[in-house]
């Protein structure tokens, strides 16, 4: 098998903040599928990768389920639905997308859907029933076929919305005709093959018998209970279809049950009994009953259980207390059979709000179908409890109880058991997994476990730290993310994972730039810049994971390194905490305790060891950067920051609307002082990017113009540079006709790269660092290339093809990533200057915007695979679609 020249070697994402995006596949080795953004991602938690991306939601996905097989092997079928109104049928073949049906119809966003198979006949091919739930007050309900797909019923639910909703099927209508005899006090012989339970007890006589015998067994079986005090006969058909039976949890605190009459569902009655909106149904058969979980906002879990209700040929005086029974009669193949719906039990130990239940799957165990009775429940009260009946009483207790610990969260949307319920996952408030494990040799004990982490908003800006060792993001999520390679000895598989949350805002993070390898600087909707370090824990613990020499590492840096970083209470700034703070802090909790106030005391970072990457509690609280600097003199909100390579210089820009606020402002990053305001431009400025030898610094605004500036030497050399304007584009020499986006340099320095919203990626140069003259005219060195939709970011690799070509990452708006090669003709025009070499597939694209891309700096090196014959060149990107990603390619084939 050839290897793909563009591959997507890492990606990092989190769930959807909605209840209903997450759902992991029954059978062995089932994957993990959640919603992110416009995508539905797979994760293998076992291996700790996503497997692949499914694109084709148009806005957010709200819900998904996957479709359960009869036999117990894993899903191959997925539905979801999204914020674009439609509902999508997904067939996975090999782990990858062999089909998607869009499903349309509905007049609001979807946020309910499930789905399953139905047989109507035993020589007809099965059919998956759907059923969608959307803000336009309807539930809608689908019958795929093939490719076809029929809408059979729309169920109108005039003012209210139905939350939630759960298919199944009524239960014991698949069964042989059956006769039973109840008695007491006698002990009977029957003729025939009666199954008898002989002695002076209650006992239950049955025969399997056909339909055609029913009249005759009838008439020997009251031949011989003459002298029986109570007598109950059941009658059940093998030949009848099954009736799919609907549950739809309603804003009414009532759970509404249908069943399918005639292809039609007809509304049967309500369970009453939460005080609060439904959140979460589900059935699950155990033997012949149909137990439905449902959960409310009320902070209750109630159990009922449908099953088919007993009809007595005599009635008996009977003082025994019962539960109250809603019954409810439904007709097949004109025959009639009474179900009764009875509360089973309700659940209390939840203290806000219980979002999701879930039974554990069921599976085949030598041969047999078993359902095992445990329910898992998900809450806002940070908990997540499973749930199981006592063995001796039967009383349903609380068995595990985990959850969520410090950090400001606000507990979880929805849980989910793995295939063999030996595992557990939680999807926070703020789109974090939570995994836990059991253990094998003690059941009782769960431990957390390694799980996929990213992003829950968009993410705004990505960089490589300058050795291409980790990467570090930002995003409106209020987040500074840091992802890195775990590298173990006994395995030789990487695997990267966020290993540090250096920063936790209270505003949208829109920029970041490296100042060194262990410091940088990030804006956000503010005026101030806030440059962090990072603390020695940070730096011991990145060595563990990543597999490097602390020393090595640590020889470099400053000897007084702060231990770790809190925020103090109502505060935004990373106060650095040392070694002696945490001596103190054992005597700071004894004063707590003895002293009679209730002051607020802030929580301590507690440093550790780690050797494998930190779970979501630890990134919430211990991998905090002290903050060392905070850098003021912007009017507007940050915009965009750029480092020079020799990391003495900070270029920074906010939004403006006007001239005098959209300056570049540098500053000295030993001293922190602003150098210089740099003023051209109208609006504001979008990117900057110093040239590779910091000769040059390159702005390209809003205002559909980029600027040069030059770097004038001083004299003494010491004293801070100065810039002045060397080239720019006005309203006459302008290419561009819309806003440019992204900027970058050629890795010689010679050229410079622009992209813009009117779809065209331009070339400028030559750039000679030696002219002398004040103003110098730079002209486009290229054809213009028309990438076909709007560009929004631009990355030059900083290596050539083995063509001795340039070669261009372009990401667009619509998410997609082209690679093209440029080469300067001197040609006039310059014609056939730039080649397409390879674009990113519908599942290696992202669904939005891309914001940003960067090529690893690999130093003149590339990452060569013995026995591929390969020389891989990687970078990442990031977008809107809160997914960052890292793509391999390999330049032997640019």
């Amino acid at each position: 098998m050839v290897a793909p020249m563009l591959e997507t070697s890492h990606v990092f994402c989190c769930p959807n903040r909605v209840r209903g995006a997450l759902s992991w596949s029954p059978g062995p080795g089932g994957l993990l599928a959640f919603g992110t953004s416009c995508s539905v991602v797979l994760y293998d938690p076992q291996k700790r990768v996503v497997v692949t991306n499914l694109n084709g939601h148009a806005a957010r996905v709200n819900c998904l389920q996957w479709i359960c097989k009869q036999d117990g092997s894993p899903s191959t079928e997925l539905v979801s639905g999204g914020s674009d109104n439609q509902v999508i049928h997904w067939e996975i073949e090999n782990n990858q997308l062999l089909k998607a049906v869009h499903i349309y119809g509905h007049e609001g966003p979807v946020y309910a859907v499930h789905a399953v198979y139905q047989r109507r006949a035993p020589d007809v091919a099965s059919q998956t029933l759907i059923v969608s739930a959307a803000s336009d007050s309807t539930v809608r309900i689908w019958s795929k076929q093939g490719s076809e797909v029929t809408c059979l019923q729309t169920l109108n639910f005039g003012n209210g919305f139905a939350l939630t909703l759960c298919l199944s099927f009524l239960p014991n209508i698949d069964v042989a005709w059956r006769t039973e005899l109840v008695g007491r006090g006698w002990a009977w012989n029957p003729s025939g093959c009666f199954a008898l339970c002989s002695g002076s007890c209650n006992f239950v006589v049955s025969r399997d018998v056909p339909l055609s015998a029913r009249a005759s067994q009838e008439e020997e079986l009251h031949t011989f209970c003459c002298g029986f005090r109570y007598i109950q006969f059941h009658f059940f058909a093998s030949a009848l279809r099954l009736m799919p039976v609907l549950a739809c949890g309603d804003d009414d605190c009532k759970i509404h049950l249908f069943v399918q009459q005639n292809n039609q569902f007809q509304k049967m009655l309500f369970l009453s009994g939460h005080e609060d909106w439904i959140r979460g149904v589900e059935w699950a058969a155990f033997g012949r009953d149909l137990f439905l979980a449902s959960c409310s906002q009320d902070c209750l879990i109630r159990m009922w259980r449908l099953y088919v209700k007993s009809t007595s040929l005599e009635t008996q005086e009977d003082d025994n207390i019962k539960l109250k029974e809603n019954t409810f009669t439904v007709e097949n193949e004109s025959i009639k059979i009474t179900f009764a719906v009875t509360l089973e039990t309700v659940l209390a130990g939840h203290e806000n709000w219980v979002n999701a239940v879930h039974w554990q799957p069921s599976f085949y165990k030598d041969g047999i179908l078993q359902q095992p009775m445990r329910l898992l429940s998900a809450s806002m009260d940070k908990t997540m409890i499973l749930w199981a009946p006592d063995e001796e009483s039967g009383v349903w207790l609380e068995q595990v109880r985990v959850g969520e610990v410090g950090g400001n969260t606000l507990g979880f949307y929805d849980c989910q058991f793995n295939e063999d319920g030996s595992m557990i996952i939680a999807h926070a408030f703020h789109g974090a997994l939570h995994l836990w494990k059991q253990n094998a040799t003690n059941p009782k004990e769960w431990t957390p476990e390694i799980v996929i982490s990213g992003h829950f908003d968009g993410v705004q800006d990505l960089t490589w730290d300058p050795k291409g060792e980790f990467i570090i993001t930002v995003g409106t999520d209020q987040t500074t993310r840091l992802f890195a390679p775990w590298k173990r000895k006994d395995q030789s598989q990487v695997t990267w994972h966020e290993i540090a949350r250096p920063q936790i805002h209270g505003y949208d993070l829109k920029c970041l730039a490296m100042i060194n390898r262990f410091q940088f600087v990030s804006g956000a909707d503010e005026k101030v810049l806030r440059v962090f370090s990072a603390p020695r824990n940070f730096v011991e613990n990145f060595c563990a994971i990543t597999g490097q020499s602390l020393n090595h590492v640590l020889c470099n840096q400053d000897g007084d390194l702060p231990e770790g970083a809190t925020v103090p209470a109502l505060g935004l700034s990373n106060k650095a905490v040392f070694q002696g703070d945490m001596a103190s802090q054992h005597s700071d909790e004894e004063e707590l305790l003895n002293s009679a106030g209730f002051e607020y005391h802030q929580v301590a970072f507690q440093p550790s060891l780690l050797t494998e990457p930190p779970t979501e509690d630890h990134l919430l609280q211990n991998t905090l950067w002290p903050e060392v600097q905070k850098l003021y003199g912007h009017g507007y909100e940050i915009f965009c920051v750029a480092c020079s390579n020799s990391k003495t210089l900070l270029a920074s820009a906010c939004k403006a609307a006007k001239k005098e606020h959209a300056a570049i402002i540098l500053w000295n990053t030993a001293s922190w002082k602003q150098v210089q305001n740099l003023i051209f431009h109208s609006l504001t400025v979008t990117q900057m990017a110093f040239s590779p030898d910091d000769k040059f610094l390159l702005a390209v605004s809003r205002d559909r113009t980029w600027s040069l500036w030059k770097r004038q030497d001083t004299i003494p050399p010491e004293l801070d540079p100065i810039f002045s304007l060397f080239a720019f584009t006005n309203k006459v020499t302008a290419v561009h006709s819309r806003i440019i986006w992204s900027c970058d340099w050629s890795p010689d320095g010679k050229y410079f790269f622009t992209g813009s919203r009117d779809r065209k990626v331009v070339v400028w140069g030559e750039c000679d660092s030696s002219d002398d003259a004040i103003e110098h005219s730079i002209g486009p060195c290229s054809s213009v290339l028309d990438v076909g939709g709007a560009v929004t970011a631009v990355s030059v690799c900083p290596v050539l093809n083995l063509s001795q070509r340039y070669v261009v990452a372009v990401g667009l708006e619509c998410g997609k990533i082209c690679l093209y090669s440029w080469k300067k003709t001197d040609q006039v025009p310059e014609i056939n200057d730039w080649i397409r070499c390879v674009e990113t597939s519908q599942s290696q694209s992202h669904t939005l915007a891309i914001k940003k891309l960067c090529w690893k700096n690999c130093n003149g090196k590339t990452e060569q695979n013995e026995g591929e014959g390969a020389e891989w060149l990687q970078f990442a990107s990031c977008g809107e679609d809160h997914t960052v990603k890292i793509h391999r390619v390999d330049r032997c084939a640019l």
